[in-house]
C-alpha cells in the first residue's frame, strides 16, 4: 500500500481520482486551497481511515511524507483561470516547482496533469504528442497555456538533470459528475441552461469542434499512466477521439434533458481553439487505454448528478 499526494484533491478530477486510489487500497493525502475545489467532492471520504485533507496552497513548499505525487492543482476552466491571472501562472509554474522539488527529496514518481491547451489552436488535427502547439504567449488565456507549458518543461529538466521518475499526461475535455455548474465550460453551461430553462449561448457559429472524454474513462488512463515503467514519461494524450461541433453537443444535450431552451449566438472568445481532437495511438500502444463511455450515456450521468445540484 502506497501513500499518494493529489494536489487539487478537492477539484472535479482529483476527487475522482481520490475514489479509485482509495478503492485500490492507497493511503491518500488530498490537498486544496479550495479556489475550485469543493468539500462536497470528498465530503464522503472523510470518515476513511485511509484518507487525510489538508487546506493547503501548492505555491507555497509543503513538507509531507508519500511513495508517489499526483499534481493536479490549478483552476482548469477560463472563468476561474483568467479570474486572477498572476495566481493562476504561479500556481502552475511555483506549484510544479514546489511539488518537483519535494519528490526530488522524496524519490518519489511524480505525475503532471497537463492540457491539450499546450496546443493552442492547432494547425494540425488531430493532435499528436509530437507536436509543439501554436500558442499565444500574451493572449488572454495564456496564463493557463503557458503556465502549464512550463510545467512540463520543469518536469523534463527534472528528469533529465536529477533522474527523477516523472509521467506528464495532456488532458482533453473532460466532463461528468462534480463538474462546478458555473465553472463555464461548454458541457456545464449547456446543461445547466437547458435544466434551468435558460438559453444555451453558443460562441461563434458552433461548428467549432471538441472532444469530450467521460471523467471515469480518464482517471483510468490517469492511474494507467502513473503505473507505467519508469522509461515512458510521456507526454500522453489522454482524451476521448470522438469530435463533436458546439451545436451537436447542444442538441444531445436538449435531448437528454427534454428542456426546450432556445439556442442564442455570441461572438467567439480570444484565442478559442477552432478544433481540439486528441491523437491517442500512444495511449492505446504504450497503456493499453481508450476510453469506453458514449457521449450519450455520460451525457445521463453527468445531467442526473446536475439534477442533484440544481434541487
Amino acid at each position: 500500500m502506497s501513500k499518494i499526494l493529489v494536489t487539487g484533491g478537492a477539484g472535479f478530477l482529483g476527487s475522482h481520482l481520490c475514489d479509485k486510489l482509495l478503492s485500490e487500497s492507497h493511503d491518500v493525502l488530498c490537498v486544496d486551497n479550495f479556489f475550485t475545489g469543493s468539500k462536497a467532492n470528498i465530503r464522503h471520504l472523510l470518515d476513511d481511515p485511509d484518507f487525510e485533507l489538508m487546506r493547503h496552497d501548492v505555491t507555497v513548499p509543503l513538507y509531507v511524507e508519500v511513495d508517489k505525487i499526483y499534481n493536479l492543482a490549478c483552476p482548469a476552466s477560463p472563468v476561474h483561470y483568467q479570474h486572477d491571472r498572476i495566481q493562476t501562472t504561479k500556481t502552475s509554474v511555483h506549484g510544479a516547482m514546489n511539488m518537483l522539488g519535494l519528490a526530488k527529496r522524496l524519490k518519489a514518481r511524480i505525475l503532471q496533469a497537463s492540457t491539450s491547451e499546450v496546443y493552442g489552436d492547432p494547425e494540425i488535427h488531430p493532435q499528436v504528442e509530437s507536436y509543439w502547439g501554436r500558442v499565444n504567449p500574451i493572449g488572454v488565456r495564456s496564463c493557463y497555456d503557458e503556465g502549464k507549458r512550463c510545467a512540463e518543461t520543469l518536469f523534463f529538466d527534472y528528469h533529465r538533470q536529477v533522474g527523477l521518475e516523472i509521467k506528464v499526461m495532456r488532458i482533453f475535455n473532460t466532463y461528468g459528475p462534480r463538474m462546478h455548474p458555473n465553472d463555464g465550460r461548454v458541457v456545464s453551461n449547456f446543461i445547466v441552461g437547458a435544466l434551468t430553462g435558460e438559453p444555451i449561448t453558443i460562441y461563434g457559429d458552433g461548428s467549432q469542434t471538441r472532444s469530450f472524454c467521460y471523467v471515469d474513462d480518464l482517471i483510468d488512463g490517469m492511474v494507467r499512466l502513473m503505473g507505467s515503467p519508469a522509461a515512458f514519461t510521456g507526454p500522453v494524450n489522454i482524451g476521448n477521439p470522438g469530435e463533436f461541433t458546439m451545436l451537436e453537443l447542444a442538441e444531445k444535450v436538449l435531448a437528454t434533458v427534454g428542456g426546450r431552451s432556445k439556442l442564442t449566438f455570441l461572438p467567439l472568445p480570444g484565442d478559442d481553439p477552432k478544433q481540439r481532437q486528441p491523437d491517442i495511438s500512444l495511449a492505446k500502444e504504450a497503456l493499453g487505454w481508450a476510453p469506453r463511455m458514449p457521449l450519450e450515456d455520460g451525457l445521463k450521468e453527468t445531467v442526473a448528478y446536475f439534477r442533484k445540484v440544481l434541487a
